[in-house]
Formats: structure tokens, C-alpha cells, sequence
């Protein structure tokens, strides 16, 4: 195996962002104007910060979908690079760019509005990486864009009887059932699987979304934990508390339980180590602002754990 092939924890293929954040006082009606508190630029996306989060739990995490050489392109390389995300696999388009996003935060009410542009985003390319690059990770990553190069690789990936971990927020491409057939860990918001599903009931959606072919659906609730079911017990839906932290941001917290949760399947926990991992990482990153600033690394996770144990057992 040459070096362009060697093993890979995690795969990731799909969305990267670059948020623009602007600081106000107040959100500001039509027409008016008000003075800026501050501006920060951060990296972002779905798959990005899920890659961050398994990278910082030990996992070896590369990054084969499409970027260009624009300068978003160029300082998302750069932070995910700071991160240990391997870029060798990297598809060039001189027209690609990451999604960009810029959010207004209001810091009186502590909310934000979010005014995304997909223009130039391609994600997945429907060629590359070459199938021996898929075959050579240990798991896949896919989320719901670019579905037709999403779904190229999930079927590399089943073949071969690698993992392949989905986070969805929409459902709108005539690839997506397929993809969605693909995936045996199976990880989404209770927002899209409830209305994915047709059931107000998570732990429902959950049982709704299994299928035999599957190993584990997850639902996450935030503030309200996750249900998961799995192929040991799939009529059974489990539920896990959420950690009780002061929240600060939750910016990003889906996307950490997701990178969490394929860390841990790739380094061997069982199911139940690798939700209360996964959802102790996206409680520790809500304690702190940023999506991927706030990421925890392993020792902290695992500190985290150990103090929540004594304190059950007490």
C-alpha cells in the first residue's frame, strides 16, 4: 500500500463552511443602522467539524471532496490543516469554494440569523476520490449534499464492509433514498427525523428510520439527550440523558456528537461508550462559544466521564 492509500480513520467527503460572524447589540430593523461590536471568521460545516471532532479524540481523519483555490477555500484548508486533517486526497476545481455563510449574532437577546450562499459548493466529487482511497478508511462520513458523489462513495464503502456514519438535514435529491439505504450508522436531528418520518415522537422516529440493513439509528435531542436503536435490540429504542452543562454555544454540537460518535466506533467502543462519549463531547463544546473552537480532546472527554461517574456513584 503506497503512501496515498494508507489506512484512513475517517473519510470525510461533504460540506465545509467559512462563517463570517458579525456582532451587533441588537438585531436591527429594515433600514436601519448600527454599529458593529466585533467581526470573527471561523471554519465550519457538517462534515468539517465532525472530521475536527474525531481528530481531536485520536482518530487519523482525511478530507477528499472538492475545494478550490479561492481564498475561503484556502483558510478552511489552513484551520483544518492546524487540526491534522489530511488533505492529500483533496479534489481541486479552480471554480469549487466552501459553502459560506455569513451570521449576525445579536448579543442582547443572544440569537443569530444566518444567511448561507451555496454558490460554487461542490462536496463530493462523482469520480474521486478513487475507490482505493474509500477502501482504505476504516469509516465514511457522508452528509446530504452533493448526494450523487455521497452516494458513489457509500456504495464503495458497503461493499467493502466499511462503516458509513450519515448526518442529513434534508431530503430533496432523487439520490437521497439510496444514499439513505447505504448507511448503517445513521445519526440525525429529531428535527429532520421527525418530519422525515411523519411522528412528533423521537423515539418513534428512531424506529421509524431502522431497517435491518442498518447497525444503529440515533435521534439526538439536544437538551433532551438522544433515543438509538440498534441491531442487538431494534425494538427497543434506548434513551440518554443529555449532561447537565451551562450552555454558552450550540453552535456545532450535532456535528461534534457525529465526529464523536465515529471516533468511538473506530476505536472500538461499544455502542453504549460510544453515545455517552459522543454525547459528552457536544455538552463540553456547548460550554464554550465557536463551533470548533470548543471541541474537546480525548483527555478531557474522558475526565469529563470519569467525574460523571463519581458522581452516579455516589
Amino acid at each position: 500500500m503506497n503512501a496515498k492509500t494508507q489506512t484512513i480513520d475517517l473519510l470525510g467527503l461533504g460540506v465545509v463552511a467559512v462563517d463570517d460572524l458579525i456582532f451587533v447589540p441588537s438585531y436591527p430593523p429594515a433600514d436601519a443602522k448600527i454599529p458593529v461590536s466585533r467581526r470573527e471568521r471561523h471554519c465550519g460545516g457538517l462534515t468539517a467539524t465532525a472530521l475536527v471532532a474525531a481528530a481531536r479524540l485520536g482518530c487519523h481523519c482525511s478530507y477528499a471532496g472538492v475545494l478550490g483555490s479561492d481564498e475561503l477555500s484556502k483558510f478552511a484548508i489552513e484551520r483544518l490543516s492546524q487540526e491534522g486533517i489530511n488533505f492529500s486526497h483533496l479534489v481541486r476545481r479552480d471554480e469549487a469554494r466552501p459553502i459560506s455563510a455569513t451570521i449576525i449574532v445579536d448579543e442582547g437577546e443572544k440569537t443569530r440569523n444566518i444567511f448561507f450562499d451555496l454558490h460554487g459548493y461542490v462536496g463530493a466529487d462523482d469520480v474521486l476520490p478513487e475507490a482505493d482511497v474509500i477502501r482504505s478508511a476504516r469509516a465514511l462520513f457522508v452528509d446530504y449534499l452533493s448526494p450523487k458523489g455521497m452516494l458513489r462513495a457509500a456504495r464503495i464503502a458497503r461493499e467493502a464492509g466499511i462503516p458509513i456514519v450519515a448526518d442529513f438535514e434534508g431530503s430533496d435529491s432523487p439520490y437521497f433514498e439510496e444514499l439513505l439505504g447505504q448507511v448503517d450508522h445513521l445519526i440525525v436531528s429529531r428535527g429532520f427525523a421527525t418530519a422525515f418520518t411523519g411522528t412528533k415522537d423521537p423515539a418513534e422516529a428512531a424506529l421509524r428510520l431502522w431497517t435491518p440493513k442498518r447497525k444503529v439509528v440515533v435521534t439526538t435531542c439536544g437538551a433532551d439527550g438522544c433515543w438509538y436503536v440498534s441491531d442487538s435490540r431494534p425494538e427497543s429504542p434506548i434513551h440518554h440523558p443529555a449532561f447537565p452543562v451551562k450552555v454558552v454555544d450550540t453552535t456545532g454540537c450535532g456535528d461534534v456528537f457525529h465526529g464523536a460518535y465515529a471516533a468511538g466506533l473506530v476505536l472500538g467502543m461499544s455502542l453504549s461508550e460510544r453515545v455517552r462519549a459522543a454525547s459528552a463531547a457536544a455538552a463540553l463544546k456547548a460550554v464554550r462559544a465557536g463551533g470548533q473552537e470548543g471541541i474537546p480532546n480525548l483527555a478531557t472527554v474522558q475526565a469529563f466521564l470519569k467525574g460523571e461517574c463519581s458522581h452516579e456513584s455516589q
